[in-house]
């Protein structure tokens, strides 16, 4: 089981933060212009999220996985693609 650390959680919490910021613009009527590069930015920071996770996650993996003596390059794999299919 991977243990996410405080960096993550700040900015899965600084996300749903931005996320709610953008409900009291939609709410109060602001510019679509406003409310779309606050949504892109939301958009930046997950993905900057997602990214932060995998490269913890696969780093994790690969250390277990050589200290079993086995192949690392499946995991590799599996982390690019797992990338890829969130974008």
């Amino acid at each position: 089981m991977i243990k996410y650390d405080e960096s993550v959680l700040r900015r899965v919490k600084r996300i749903e933060g931005q996320v709610r910021g953008i409900l009291k613009m939609m709410e109060e009527g602001k510019d679509c212009k406003e409310v779309v590069a606050q949504l892109s930015a939301v958009r930046s920071a997950a993905d900057k999220a997602m990214a932060y996770i995998v490269a913890v996650n696969l780093e994790q993996c690969i250390i277990e996985e050589k200290e079993k003596g086995k192949d690392t390059g499946m995991i590799v794999k599996e982390a690019v693609d797992l990338l890829v299919k969130s974008r």
